[in-house]
């Protein structure tokens, strides 16, 4: 049984998932970012590789991607980073990026790679089903990784449901088609969250997209699993250079 799995299994609801940007605030806060995490009360972390020209980033996460490519954030980098990762973690951690640069690695290369170093899963929005199925999926599931499909409100009933066969670990459900960490009008978001429960998905899910509080983790927990925090928590970290402090009272805000 996965990491993730056994989360689930732990805890199938109010479950934590936290966005950090690998190389952000500081080339080396990776590591100090995730144990902040861990240390106070995250239950999943979802560390983006940042990237260039990200489709579905907000302003936030977009600048600190542009920060930590300016740090010197590669992903050769990043895995030497995590090349300790499971002596001191032991949440899970996925991987959130863009197909291209993991082409450039080399996908293989790339999942067992993230195989060796403990990551325990793969977010990458724009790989299409088709080449998903045909190109990839047996090499994720060579190297023992779920890999999380997301889907929005304007998904179709069918689609979500063979996105919720591809998926393992988790469905990653958008709060709304828009860039992460947008304002929105949160209860909007209600009726698709309820949608998404009583259809009985194969995997649990988690909401993303505007969690930014308290009263909107709490919302989307009410019909979901959990949700995943990203702009809020990067916002958090900017400016100050005590990632353990600024975790732990952010987190505290949200969990409280």
């Amino acid at each position: 049984m996965s990491r993730i799995d056994q989360l689930f299994k732990k805890k199938s609801n109010r479950i934590l998932n936290v966005y950090c940007t690998a190389g952000y605030p500081e080339l080396n806060s990776t590591l100090e970012v995730i144990k902040a995490l861990q240390n106070n009360g995250t239950d999943l972390i979802e560390l983006g590789m940042p990237y260039s020209d990200p489709l579905a980033d907000g302003p936030v996460i977009q600048a600190s991607s542009t920060k930590a490519l300016q740090n010197g954030m590669t992903i050769s980098k990043l895995f030497e980073q995590l090349k300790d990762l499971r002596k001191e973690i032991q949440l899970p951690v996925v991987l959130m990026g863009y197909l291209n640069p993991l082409l450039q690695f080399g996908f293989e290369k790339f999942c067992s790679k993230a195989a060796e170093v403990g990551l325990d899963g793969l977010i990458i929005p724009d790989v299409p089903i088709y080449e998903y199925e045909n190109e990839y999926s047996e090499i994720v599931k060579k190297y023992g990784l779920d890999f999380i499909f997301l889907v929005t409100p304007e998904t179709s009933e069918e689609r979500i449901k063979r996105l919720d066969s591809l998926s393992s670990g988790f469905l990653y459900a958008v709060s709304s088609s828009s860039i992460t960490g947008s304002d929105k009008d949160f209860s909007a978001v209600e009726n698709y969250l309820q949608k998404l429960k009583k259809m009985n998905l194969k995997n649990p899910v988690l909401v993303g997209f505007g969690i930014k509080d308290r009263a909107t983790f709490a919302t989307a927990c009410k019909y979901a699993n959990g949700a995943i925090i990203g702009s809020a928590y990067i916002r958090a970290l900017d400016g100050g250079n005590d990632v353990e402090q600024k975790t732990r009272e952010f987190l505290e805000a949200i969990l409280e």
